[in-house]
């Protein structure tokens, strides 16, 4: 059974920092895209960080350059979101997605173009 299970969310203080993981079952995460998007209430899903299926390439939105970092640890079928300096605007449930259909640096930021999710992981932002 394909899956993705995100875990690290949680209660943090506006500067502090929390490590989202993405483990994948049921196939691996080699040659496929990776994403973590995250949905606020009464807001749109939007791309937080995805990195391409070689990892030549990343994206970053605008709202969290110099402070997320996305990463991926082979041996763990495991993608990582780095997340420092939060503030309360980060507050959200975050999904990782993986998609397959894009070989190389590309590097896919909508999430029609991801074809496995994740059920989606809370972090709050609040002192």
């Amino acid at each position: 059974q394909v899956q993705l299970v995100e875990s690290g969310g949680g209660l943090v203080q506006p500067g502090g920092s929390l490590r989202l993981s993405c483990a994948a079952s049921g196939f691996s995460l080699n040659w496929y895209a990776i994403g973590w998007f995250r949905q606020a209430p009464g807001k749109e899903r939007e791309a937080v960080s995805c990195i391409s299926s070689n990892d030549a390439g990343t994206y970053y939105a605008d709202s969290v350059q110099g402070r997320f970092t996305i990463s991926r640890d082979y041996d763990k079928n495991t993608v990582y979101l780095q997340m420092n300096s939060l503030n309360p605007e980060d507050t959200a449930v975050y999904y990782c997605a993986a998609g397959s259909s894009w070989p190389g640096a590309y590097v896919p930021k909508t999430t029609s173009e991801y074809e496995y999710w994740g059920m989606g992981i809370q972090v709050t932002v609040s002192s």
